[in-house]
């Protein structure tokens, strides 16, 4: 009876995905605007806001017992490790990437992710997967080359600034599964503890590159509509990063990378109409669709097969002890 009300409910692991998923498409859209509709030049600086926000608010929360996670102590660096690298690179990355390449051409090339979590799953935490997954990461994987090698548009900074979002995307995943205990730290000691260990590195190497100088010499910081949508994307920076926790929380790093892959089918297409940045192909725009019809199938297989009431718990709900009460 104790095991099953540890288990998470349906409820809570579809919720989580849901918000997970709205969140960041809204995110995508947002830090596009900034960073190519204005044209913002410091990715980083954003990322700052990004963190800042995070830690006041789950500061302010933790002040007034809304939340609770453990005070800070010597041994909670070392519980964390990798973790505050691995977010901090996820984070600059994926901002970075965002400002070089195409909304369609990033999400496709986003996709990498997927077969990355699926070794890290299988390496680190022994997870084993169907023949139907591999077969749908195939096809992801085939599409992503096709799409890419006839990108007209292509940015090599901006390629690889997006396979190390997917490497530290995949990584961080798997390592929060790890390391969210929560006897421990918990969901949201993980998400105040990275950004506090990484944010004032983040802060002098923006200050070491002239990044914060080119940001507070943008000449639009007098625009009402640009200062609202920059404080908006560091709330919503910080509401992702709790979605993230929160759906890898109740869901397996696998689902969570499956969520963020359907978020990418509405970012792919909405992406060839705003921004003004993506140029059409034939060759390019049938790899995109190969690697979108793959990600979805993938996405059905994975969360069908997490949906499926666990035998062992179905028999234990139908025993007379474990009635509800």
């Amino acid at each position: 009876m104790t095991a099953t009300a540890a288990e998470p409910s349906r409820a809570a692991r579809l919720l989580s995905a849901l918000l997970y998923g709205a969140c960041s498409l809204l995110l995508v859209l947002l830090n596009k605007t900034l960073l190519t509709a204005y044209g913002f030049p410091s990715p980083i600086v954003l990322g700052i806001g990004q963190m800042a926000a995070t830690i006041m608010i789950l500061y302010v929360a933790k002040l007034n017992k809304i939340i609770h996670f453990p005070d800070f102590d010597k041994k909670i660096p070392v519980k964390l490790f990798p973790l505050p690298l691995l977010y901090v690179g996820n984070h600059l990355s994926g901002l970075s990437s965002t400002s070089k390449l195409s909304l369609p051409m990033f999400t496709v090339l986003r996709k990498f992710t997927i077969p990355l979590t699926l070794l890290l799953e299988t390496v680190i935490l022994g997870k084993q997967h169907s023949l139907g997954i591999v077969v749908s990461v195939f096809a992801i994987v085939l599409g992503a080359v096709v799409a890419a090698g006839s990108d007209l548009a292509f940015n090599l900074e901006g390629y690889v600034f997006v396979f190390l979002n997917d490497v530290f995307t995949a990584a961080n995943g798997v390592y929060t599964k790890q390391k969210m205990d929560p006897k421990e730290l918990g969901k949201y000691g993980v998400l105040f503890y990275n950004a506090c260990f990484m944010i004032i590195p983040t802060f002098l190497i923006s200050v070491s590159t002239g990044d914060l100088r080119q940001a507070t010499e943008f000449n639009q910081w007098k625009n009402v509509l640009f200062i609202m949508q920059f404080l908006l994307s560091c709330f919503m920076g910080f509401l992702l990063m709790f979605a993230t926790v929160l759906c890898s929380h109740y869901n397996s790093a696998l689902t969570t990378a499956v969520v963020g892959a359907v978020k990418n089918v509405s970012v792919a297409y909405i992406g060839m109409l705003v921004g003004g940045d993506y140029i059409f192909s034939v060759l390019n725009f049938v790899g995109l669709n190969i690697c979108m019809a793959g990600g979805l199938r993938y996405s059905f297989l994975t969360l069908g097969s997490q949906l499926k009431p666990n035998p062992a718990e179905e028999e234990n709900e139908s025993l007379p002890g474990d009635a509800k009460s």
